[in-house]
């Protein structure tokens, strides 16, 4: 059977205007949303921004050899060598490592539907609508509902994953005379893959599975995997150099909470200073900032499109005017969505940096002129 398909509908043009007055209620919903994200994301921003330039003010360097009860509840920096007091084991499938952290991936062999769409507009505002369904065998995460797919036969699944991927820690981590708590060896990054030997293979697995390219394997042969098949992986988090800015408390570590309003954490493998780790933190804080305003004004452009929508699908009892007037509301929609954002920024930084909040707003207004000029010159050129 072919692992892909076409199905083609077709809608009317009343059907159309009608589904499209119903964008307006989508768009009356997601336009407040995206105020309500944008204005908390300035808040966010500027609370970790000043919660940093605190932290970084504040913090003290230790050494790791030894507790001093002087800083305790202290922001302090601390780097050195980060040991187990055991391995770290799965005890489910016997697999042991002199690690810090043991992380187990399983995959399982499955269907996936990918989905494509093609829109075509006729002449008489009707619309054609060309999905094509794609089927492919992939490794993926978790097993895939065959039921969900547009065309099931052929193309069934099978299996359950013998186990759920999972995070395994020593029972105790130390930097020098310091515990390390749970809440910071989670976060360790710089994993690194752990190959499984034969010998590694337990009980409970070797009747049904081998070891292939450093991993379990649940199957017949891992040169033609089968649907249902899986495969189990490692990595591990080395024992190694390690800094850490957190609040002291005893000997061990917690969130150190800023009177600016964010509790401070932070861990990074190698010898780091604390400069750069909270420039690092700084810049983190800058990229998720643009990210999260990005994202409020492009669904805030969505929102503005779904409720000017109805006027291009009215046009486009002419294909070629129903596009024309699309990209015409869909032009104004990201202006306006560009306008009622930076007036929504502008806002939030006036309290805070005056500047910059006018600056926006001296942004928004040149938005809004701009707007009135391609209104006047649309009746110009008629």
């Amino acid at each position: 059977m072919s692992d892909s398909f076409t199905e083609i509908t077709r809608q009317g043009w009343l059907s159309r205007i009608g589904e499209s007055f119903k964008g307006i209620l989508f768009g009356i919903i997601v336009i407040p949303l995206c105020l309500i994200l944008l204005w908390w994301n300035e808040g966010r921003a500027v609370t970790t921004a000043r919660s940093l330039a605190e932290g970084a003010a504040a913090v003290v360097a230790v050494q790791p050899d030894k507790v001093d009860s002087a800083n305790d509840k202290k922001l302090v920096h601390v780097t050195g060598d980060v040991k187990a007091d055991a391995d770290v084991v799965d005890d489910e499938f016997k697999v042991t490592a002199a690690a810090l952290k043991l992380i187990r991936s399983i995959e399982i062999y499955q269907w996936v539907e990918d989905k494509k769409t093609e829109k075509t507009q006729n002449t008489g505002g009707s619309e054609e609508t060309r999905t094509t369904y794609t089927y492919t065998k992939k490794w993926v995460d978790e097993p895939v509902r065959t039921q969900n797919f547009k065309q099931p036969a052929g193309h069934e699944n099978t299996g359950d994953l013998i186990a759920e991927s999972g995070t395994f820690m020593p029972g105790k981590v130390t930097l020098g005379a310091f515990e390390l708590p749970e809440s910071l060896v989670e976060r360790m990054s710089g994993a690194e893959k752990l190959p499984l030997a034969d010998e590694d293979l337990p009980e409970n697995l070797k009747e049904r599975a081998k070891v292939h390219n450093g991993a379990f394997y649940l199957g017949k042969d891992p040169a033609a995997p089968l649907i249902g098949d899986q495969r189990i992986s490692y990595e591990i988090v080395k024992p190694g150099p390690f800094s850490i800015i957190a609040a002291q408390l005893g000997e061990t570590f917690g969130e150190y909470q800023t009177k600016a309003g964010d509790a401070l954490s932070m861990i990074e493998s190698g010898i780091v200073t604390a400069e750069v780790m909270f420039k690092k933190a700084a810049t983190a804080n800058a990229i998720l900032t643009w990210a999260l305003r990005f994202a409020g004004f492009l669904f805030m452009s969505f929102g503005f499109m779904a409720i000017m929508r109805p006027l291009s699908v009215l046009g486009s009892v002419l294909p070629f005017l129903g596009s024309l007037i699309g990209m015409g509301t869909g032009l104004i929609a990201f202006v306006l969505a560009g306008v009622v954002s930076l007036v929504v920024i502008a806002i939030a930084w006036i309290v805070v940096r005056p500047v910059l909040g006018i600056a926006l707003l001296v942004l928004a207004v040149g938005g809004l002129i701009m707007m009135r000029k391609m209104a006047a010159a649309k009746p110009a050129q008629a």
